[in-house]
């Protein structure tokens, strides 16, 4: 299952590609060529009903609830379906408009998005869109058609990022537009406030979605490499403040691994696969790993 890893691209060869369709195919076909299967989702599935438990049925659909309720042992029946539904919601706000790298982390979101919906559409798979910062900027229905990922690249290529994020009342937005059970992709930089995040994402999981969290960060949000003087002003407000870097990277180290560690505790509690992603790693070297582990998970369900 482990890809090759030269077969990887940079991301200064991908900004070099300028459509993000081309940019997609790339990084999908590359990765997909170098495993030994493709890096599949997992099936959906609908709940149906219950039936009472018999012999040899598989303890993992016994619904425990109805036991404790009932003293009596019944399992749950899902009906398959193919097509699974996806929604990419793809933060747009301002703190994305960050990197000195090759790419921005907004440059870098919607390219993982993008290559996320031409996978899943390759998958005959039904993907939509959701482009936000503190409120939704665009919504693109969802679709099958492999020529929907168009619509989805122009919906993100005219949401250049402005605003502040605001997540509690997107992921509530998100919830009551999409009641059916689906898989959701969230892509954002999570500068946010922490308490807002968790409430909406423990919504979303008790509505029954599959919530994937993408954390994308640059590298001097990570290493705070910064030295001499330094002026820095702030993307989603007024704020400047010029000082020494030096003397405040521990602190800032140590504010960011707390931090991070909210961040993933905060996702496990609610059973959200989280990863974080930054900016510099190879864009299909860390889909396909994130990819590969989402199939392991499933074959172990």
């Amino acid at each position: 299952m482990t890809p090759d890893s030269k077969r990887f691209l940079h991301p200064e060869a991908i900004k070099r590609i300028s459509r993000l369709d081309l940019r997609a195919r790339y990084i999908v076909e590359g990765f997909l060529s170098g495993m030994h299967r493709s890096p599949y989702f997992g099936q959906s599935v609908e709940f149906r009903q219950h039936r009472e438990y018999t012999w040899g049925d598989d303890l993992r659909y016994v619904d425990w609830k109805v036991w404790a309720k009932q003293d009596r042992y019944y399992v749950k029946q899902f009906e398959e379906d193919t097509n699974l539904r996806c929604v990419l919601l793809v933060d747009v706000s301002n703190s994305m408009r960050y990197g000195r790298g090759a790419m921005t982390k907004y440059e870098y979101g919607c390219t993982a998005a993008v290559s996320l919906a031409y996978l899943l559409l390759r998958q005959q798979d039904a993907v939509g869109c959701v482009a936000f910062d503190e409120a939704t900027r665009t919504v693109v229905p969802l679709r099958t058609k492999r020529n929907h990922l168009e619509s989805i690249i122009q919906a993100l290529d005219v949401s250049e990022p402005k605003n502040k994020t605001e997540l509690h009342s997107i992921l509530c937005q998100v919830a009551e537009t999409y009641p059916r059970r689906g898989l959701l992709v969230m892509v954002s930089d999570l500068l946010v406030e922490r308490p807002g995040l968790f409430k909406g994402l423990k919504l979303l999981r008790s509505r029954g979605h599959d919530v994937l969290v993408l954390h994308i960060l640059d590298d001097d949000e990570l290493e705070f490499p910064f030295s001499g003087p330094t002026r820095f002003e702030g993307l989603e407000s007024l704020d400047v403040v010029r000082c020494n870097p030096r003397a405040l990277r521990e602190g800032y180290l140590k504010a960011l691994g707390a931090y991070l560690e909210e961040v993933r505790r905060g996702c496990s509690r609610h059973a959200v696969d989280y990863t974080l992603i930054r900016t510099s790693d190879p864009l299909d070297a860390a889909l396909a790993a994130f990819l590969s582990k989402r199939l392991a998970m499933h074959q172990r369900v």
